[in-house]
């Protein structure tokens, strides 16, 4: 698995190597650009020396919003982002023993468990559970029956509606646009 998210080698190969950097970035990716939220990872890591959930949710949380500060900046709301992604840290530690690919992998579980599971996170609300499954599903090898079903519209095959989509800078472009004309359909309708 390569995923081409960020436009940063560094970053992206993180998001590759690394499952939860790329929870993190899926949790880390609202308010701002998808590149910057998913390059998030890659700057905690090199500031804090470490992704590992463990020493992440250890992490003394006023100098965890600090790191989050540093210039360029984690998220553009770094006091709630750096919460959001310790609370995450404590849960994958706790929960899954710091692995945070057992979210998806463990006890071979089907589309919809894996959905139920991360919806269960803290900051993984419904659509951002169902984002990340399809991401999974079309991007890192996810073979969990019923993924693309439990995605809804975004596992569908051939859609760009999502990070899930993303494999280049002409499929970014796709999404940008699927992404503006969704929410100039959502304006036009509260009018």
């Amino acid at each position: 698995m390569e995923l081409h998210i960020t436009g940063d080698a560094a970053a992206d190969q993180l998001l590759s190597d690394d499952a939860f950097a790329l929870l993190t970035g899926m949790l880390l990716d609202q308010q701002v650009t998808m590149e910057s939220a998913f390059a998030g990872p890659e700057k905690i890591r090199t500031r804090v020396g470490s992704l590992e959930p463990g020493t992440i949710a250890a992490f003394d949380p006023a100098g965890f919003v600090e790191v989050f500060k540093q210039t360029p900046a984690v998220h553009r709301f770094p006091g709630s982002m750096a919460g959001r992604v310790q609370a995450l840290a404590e849960t994958v530690h706790q929960d899954w023993d710091g692995e945070a690919a057992a979210i998806w992998t463990r006890g071979n579980p089907t589309g919809a468990e894996v959905l139920r599971r991360l919806k269960a996170l803290p900051g993984f609300g419904d659509q951002k559970a169902r984002i990340f499954l399809a991401l999974l599903g079309k991007q890192c090898g996810l073979q969990a029956q019923g993924w693309r079903e439990a995605a809804g519209h975004y596992g569908e095959e051939g859609s760009y509606l999502s990070v899930a989509d993303i494999v280049d800078p002409d499929s970014l472009v796709k999404v940008r646009a699927s992404k503006q004309a969704a929410k100039a359909a959502a304006k036009a309708s509260k009018a």
